[in-house]
């Protein structure tokens, strides 16, 4: 981040302009909106800046810069065409530890003016910190539409009964829950987008009369395989809203980055060989906090009811008569090959996907080998990395050719994504050196990765240097 974004209150405030043509013109425009006092050095004055100050609104100071102007300023801008002008203006606040901005010289600046979407009292100011202008023009367009234009006229009524709902709501989740009502009321909307202020705030009054009880709630979130674009606009909506996140440790960084700033997140993960927390534990949280009448998201890696325990979870929360909701996310078999370029079925190569895991309970049921190791289909295993070499021994006894093509996908869909390919004898060996988390495809569709990779890296065609088992005769050569 360049730029720490703020906003300043300028009301009242001196700030010095350096410059008296048509850019300054443009700033000191901004400048007054927001209430400053604009003082102006400049040896002459655009027709516009000259009306300003004639009437008063801004005051000329003098015709030639001096180092003086600026102990006085709050802030200080330069916009004049004379480089070693510009140049003076920018030493000296830097010298006085005032903050500057020197039109269109990125380099120059303390400070930069974003590009401002304005619904007062809303405000919302984009910028690219001088790097592209341009994109972040185009950007703002497309904000202005998006952006009703009755935002102001919302807050400002926000504004005006917000001491009346914080005392009928103390707790601010109380008055979270409330506000979020009343902005997505439809009746609410239409009346402030026909500016009819009175009989909106008297809906809003009807509402805050209304027994609002707070009641604790769940939504089990899935998080998509790890590129936050994957992640669903209902997703993203529940993360935002929610009170607690309780995620998992294959949630991305890009996503948890989504979270509203001031939920509380708590880490729930669980990793192979590492440090985890225990299933029953993290039951115990989303009863825990739901109860306290907090809106609670539980957002897994993935799509929670594949592999991810979430029907487990919902029990839990049936039983103690929680509400609870499920929004699916996109799971890891559908969207790291998709980036991996390896399609699941294909006309020619299988007419059916299968997805497994090879994290079994200790007591549960084996899988079934024979109806795994057919033909014309596509194997997909989740959390089978530590037992690639029983997996490959087990198929291959049970009728899959050794040299079935095989792929592991790590890190599927993030920029670090890593793609080996090879063939099931293999397996192991690749599982080796694979990065984790990763996910194991067999079948003929991996032939179509080299020509169907879109994403990342190139993958890495495994050559191994030893004779494996049930190893065709061609690789054997290959290899020596």
């Amino acid at each position: 981040m360049n730029y720490l974004p703020i906003f300043v209150d300028l009301k009242n405030r001196p700030v010095l302009v350096v410059g008296g043509g048509h850019v300054a013109v443009r700033k000191i425009d901004a400048l007054l909106k927001a209430g400053a006092n604009v003082k102006v050095v400049a040896t002459a004055l655009h027709k516009s800046l000259q009306r300003l100050v004639e009437a008063e609104q801004v005051e000329w100071l003098a015709k030639q810069f001096d180092a003086e102007q600026v102990k006085h300023a709050y802030l200080v801008i330069a916009a004049t065409d004379d480089n070693a002008l510009n140049q003076l203006v920018f030493e000296t606040a830097e010298s006085q530890q005032r903050l500057v901005n020197v039109v269109d010289d990125q380099p120059r600046c303390s400070y930069i003016f974003p590009s401002i979407i304005d619904r007062s009292p809303v405000q919302i100011a984009i910028s690219s910190g001088g790097a592209a202008p341009v994109l972040i023009r185009l950007l703002r367009e497309k904000l202005e539409a998006l952006i009703p234009q009755n935002l102001g006229e919302m807050a400002e009524i926000a504004t005006r009964w917000r001491h009346a709902v914080k005392a009928k709501f103390p707790q601010l989740t109380q008055r979270r829950r409330f506000w979020e009502k009343l902005f997505t009321h439809q009746a609410f909307q239409r009346l402030t987008e026909n500016h009819q202020t009175v009989q909106a705030e008297a809906l809003l009054n009807v509402e805050l009369q209304r027994d609002n009880p707070v009641l604790g709630e769940v939504a089990l979130v899935g998080a998509g395989p790890g590129d936050a674009g994957l992640l669903t606009l209902k997703g993203l909506q529940s993360i935002q809203q929610a009170d607690v996140v309780l995620y998992d440790a294959l949630v991305s960084d890009a996503i948890l980055e989504l979270i509203r700033r001031d939920a509380d997140k708590v880490f729930v993960g669980k990793r192979a060989g590492k440090h985890s927390v225990k299933q029953e534990d993290t039951n115990q949280l989303l009863v825990k906090y739901a109860k306290q009448g907090k809106r609670v998201v539980r957002l897994k890696g993935g799509d929670p009811f594949v592999f991810g325990r979430g029907g487990e979870e919902l029990e839990i929360l049936k039983s103690e008569n929680i509400p609870f909701s499920v929004v699916p996310g996109i799971t890891a078999a559908l969207g790291a090959t998709a980036y991996a370029g390896i399609p699941l079925t294909h006309r020619d190569h299988a007419q059916t996907a299968m997805f497994i895991t090879g994290h079994l309970k200790p007591d549960g049921n084996k899988l079934k080998w024979e109806t795994l190791a057919q033909g014309n289909q596509t194997l997909v295993v989740y959390m089978g990395m530590i037992k690639a070499a029983e997996l490959a021994i087990e198929l291959q006894k049970y009728g899959k050719p050794a040299e079935t093509p095989v792929a592991i996908i790590s890190n599927g869909t993030l920029p670090t994504q890593q793609v080996q390919t090879g063939i099931l004898s293999e397996l192991a060996s690749l599982a080796e050196n694979a990065p984790t988390p990763a996910l194991i495809v067999i079948g003929e569709v991996v032939k179509l990765q080299k020509d169907l990779a879109w994403f990342g890296k190139e993958a890495v065609q495994f050559v191994s240097t030893q004779e494996t088992l049930w190893k065709p005769e061609s690789l054997l050569k290959k290899a020596a």
